[in-house]
């Protein structure tokens, strides 16, 4: 809602994504294994908000709003890593045509087309396809049409309950027919009832609302499992000491904590940007941590880094290792100071 609000959890995102890749390059700097250094800038962002929902009310809102901004930012900027680093030879006359179907769907939404199915025609059809055939990778298709899903109601809330008065009156004073079916006057009715209410929506947010449980409890699970797939042997000691591991671990554990904490620690000393209400720095910390859960992210950006088998076991097996370690670590600072908090609360007077 502000510049101050925003610019905190966009550049701790920031600095959550450079310096784990910079922490990587330490470790595999000049060496064939350079090329995995976008491994560890990503957040996963449904695992961190998972980790974060276990204590409820305990931690505050505002906690909880930093974190899915973050993830945000923190995800957009995997996906133009991807686009931009981890592409192979590019088609510039698909990218042409991607760049005419986006183009349609922002006159679409000019023209204020709300229909669902335009926008999912084009924006698979048109925007992702040719982003495939182009030799950018098509996840950033997706954000691209999600910009231009119109995201404002056609209608006002109180215009809206207004007219839902007024048609319900309407609906009561029409006269009934016998039998199982309603007249026409009062199926006319109903219709404008919908339409209203259609109105009243975003389509951005009805998009969403129906997209939500296929994604939660089936795509999502189904990406992790298919990408996964750690058949986990040979000397464990070895395997994590390996400069792979050491790069994505540390770039996890530690590169996403200090990035995160210490672009948020100068962007409030300088007062460009401020903590909300409620939130203490070991709140920070705590989700600072919890950010380094890089898992599906972190296994998506493997498979296009590494060709190399061996490289890829490596790299899951730290992946695994480092986002669980980071979910723990994290969900223990903020117990920790949930109970600070307890022991410390003033008696209430009587």
């Amino acid at each position: 809602s502000s510049f101050r609000k925003a610019i905190l959890p966009i550049g701790a995102a920031i600095g959550g994504m450079v310096v784990p890749a910079a922490i990587y390059l330490i470790f595999n700097f000049n060496a064939a294994t350079e090329h995995g250094w976008g491994i560890p800038m990503a957040t996963d962002i449904a695992f961190a908000i998972g980790v974060l929902s276990f204590f409820g009310d305990r931690v505050p809102v505002g906690l909880k709003v930093f974190l899915v901004a973050l993830a945000i930012v923190d995800d957009l900027g995997a996906v133009l890593v991807i686009a931009i680093f981890y592409t192979s030879a590019i088609s510039y006359m698909d990218l042409l045509h991607a760049i005419l179907f986006f183009l349609v769907l922002v006159g679409g939404n000019y023209l204020g087309i709300r229909k669902a199915w335009f926008y999912a025609l084009i924006g698979i059809g048109g925007v992702w396809l040719a982003f495939f055939f182009s030799g950018v990778h098509p996840t950033i298709a997706g954000i691209l049409t999600a910009f231009t899903i119109p995201g404002k109601v056609k209608i006002k809330e109180e215009d809206y309950l207004k007219n839902l008065q007024k048609l319900h009156l309407q609906f009561l004073e029409a006269t009934p027919i016998k039998g199982n079916f309603i007249s026409e006057k009062q199926l006319s009715i109903l219709e404008e009832i919908k339409q209203k209410s259609d109105d009243a929506e975003t389509p951005l947010q009805k998009i969403e609302h129906h997209l939500a449980p296929i994604v939660g409890f089936f795509i999502l699970p189904l990406f992790a499992l298919v990408n996964t797939g750690i058949h986990i042997h040979g000397n464990l000691v070895e395997i994590l000491s390996h400069p792979i591991s050491l790069g994505i671990g540390f770039g996890l554990l530690v590169g996403k904590f200090t990035g995160i904490l210490g672009v948020s620690w100068l962007l409030v000393k300088f007062k460009l940007a401020e903590l909300q209400e409620g939130i203490s720095w070991r709140h920070l910390s705590g989700v600072a941590m919890i950010a380094g859960i890089g898992f599906t992210m972190s296994l998506f950006i493997t498979e296009l880094a590494f060709q190399k088998e061996e490289y890829t076991f490596i790299a899951k097996l730290s992946i695994l290792f480092a986002s669980v370690l980071a979910g723990v670590i994290g969900a223990i600072i903020l117990r920790l100071y949930g109970r600070t908090e307890s022991t410390t609360k003033p008696a209430m007077n009587n």
